[in-house]
């Protein structure tokens, strides 16, 4: 898969521990910034890892900012892109299973580097069940979650 990451001046001491656990669960990285610790504001990079999810050129995103929050909750204003700020690998990986979430977003002020190691293998093994045989009900909930989005709710 490819995964593009982004963070802010908050998130961007875990940046490269992030990179490093997504290529060493054999991932492509885009890479979209921010590329210093430079005060930076995170929904420009935010915005940046959502216009990947969009265009399909990433299939999941990974933002970084200080607690994780204001990428989580500017990540969801955008069409398509669902995130969930996950400091444990059950949440990681159930949000994508249950919830088909498809941006991990991380406190870089939260959380430390060996932690990042666990969560990243969690977020990206997991797949969306709510496609297999028995799994309607996850299914049911995803698909209203897309109608509240379009407005049909």
């Amino acid at each position: 898969m490819k995964i593009a990451v982004g963070c802010d001046h908050g998130g961007f001491p875990l940046k490269d521990v992030v990179i490093e656990s997504v290529r060493a669960a054999g991932h492509e990285v885009i890479d979209v910034g921010t590329f210093s610790a430079d005060a930076v504001d995170f929904p420009d990079f935010t915005k940046k890892v959502g216009e990947k999810i969009q265009s399909a050129e990433a299939e999941r995103g990974i933002l970084i900012c200080g607690s994780g929050i204001g990428a989580a909750i500017a990540a969801n204003k955008m069409k398509g892109v669902y995130a969930s700020i996950c400091h444990d690998t059950y949440s990681a990986a159930q949000g994508v299973e249950h919830d088909s979430m498809n941006v991990l977003c991380l406190g870089g002020r939260v959380i430390g580097p060996e932690l990042v190691k666990v969560l990243i293998p969690a977020f990206l093994n997991a797949r969306y069940q709510g496609n297999d045989s028995g799994s309607e009900r996850l299914a049911k909930r995803v698909n209203k979650i897309k109608a509240m989005e379009a407005g049909n709710l």
